[in-house]
Order: C-alpha cells, then sequence, then structure tokens
C-alpha cells in the first residue's frame, strides 16, 4: 500500500549489454506526513508490542488491515522491523548466544541505585561515589530489547485523515 500511489519512472539499465529502459516505482519521492496533522493529534494510544508481534499483526488488530503497518512505523521513526522492534525470548536468546558466546553473563557495566552507569572506581557521570551494581551482557541485551516494546498508536479516526493527506501527497 504504501509505494503502491507513488509515481512511475523509466530509468535505462544495462542488461547482459544491451540498455534496456524499465519502468520502476520512483522511491526518491519525498513524501511525508505533514508534521501539522502529527502535531496536531491530541493523544496517541500507548501499545505493549506482545511477543511475536509484527506491524502487520499490530496493524490488523488497531486497524482492521495490515496494509497501514507502515503508518506504524513512520508514527514511531522505526524504519526496520527486525532491529527496530523487540526480538522475541528465543530470538534474543539465539543473538545474545551469537554475540557473547561463553560470556553471556559476564559484566557489561556497573550501575549505581539509580541506572546510571558507573566506573570500577564507583563514580557515576556525575562523579558521584555510588554503590555498584553488575549488569551482564545478558541482562543489557534483554533492557535493550525491553525498550523497544512500547510504541506509540494513532487512533483510527485520525487514520483516516492521515491517509488522506498522503493520497493527497502522492
Amino acid at each position: 500500500m504504501y509505494f503502491a500511489k507513488f509515481p512511475t519512472i523509466t530509468y535505462p539499465f544495462e542488461i547482459n549489454g544491451v540498455l534496456t529502459a524499465k519502468t520502476i516505482t520512483d522511491i526518491t519521492t519525498n513524501v511525508r506526513i505533514i508534521k501539522e496533522v502529527m502535531a496536531n493529534l491530541t493523544s496517541y494510544d500507548e501499545y505493549d508490542i506482545q511477543e511475536g508481534d509484527t506491524p502487520e499483526i499490530i496493524s490488523e488488530k488497531v486497524y482492521g488491515s495490515a496494509l497501514y503497518h507502515w503508518v506504524l512505523m513512520i508514527t514511531n521513526d522505526r524504519y526496520d522491523h527486525t532491529t527496530d522492534f523487540p526480538l522475541t525470548t528465543y530470538e534474543l536468546e539465539q543473538y545474545v548466544n551469537r554475540k557473547y558466546g561463553i560470556d553471556i553473563y559476564e559484566t557489561h557495566h556497573y550501575e549505581d541505585e539509580n541506572g546510571n552507569v558507573i566506573n570500577e572506581n564507583n563514580i557515576n557521570v556525575y562523579g558521584i561515589a555510588s554503590v555498584q551494581r553488575v549488569v551482564s551482557n545478558y541482562d543489557y541485551e534483554a533492557r535493550l530489547n525491553e525498550s523497544k516494546r512500547r510504541i506509540k498508536l494513532i487512533s483510527p479516526e485520525n487514520l483516516f485523515r492521515i491517509l488522506a493527506q498522503f493520497k493527497s501527497l502522492v
């Protein structure tokens, strides 16, 4: 749906030494959802991504169609569903094992009681001595993964305003 209404261009390709013209979608078209529309939205709903949710699944749940997955991505400044969305528990385990191997539970860094990173001398970034807490490689990666879980949702009513503006832009 996102690229369906984009204009096409004819572009010359060299295929097996022969110059051939192909019609392609012009993805360089600078289409932006008008910032005023997004700024005028008084509220967003929040959604915690569930195990196995994809942008398409969330779009289906919220808007009744998987075709609006791109609205979720743009609303949340997320552009890669493989790195900008949380991994499943299994995927996280696999990722951490590949990245750290046998050092999965080794110390990644130290933190004070407020979550500020501190050095080995128990001094945080503000120069204040603190009690230290060990954060393992696994804990660090799990936190990063969890930080991707909450997203903003545009209400279904406002979705139609955004779609209308998008259509007028392309």
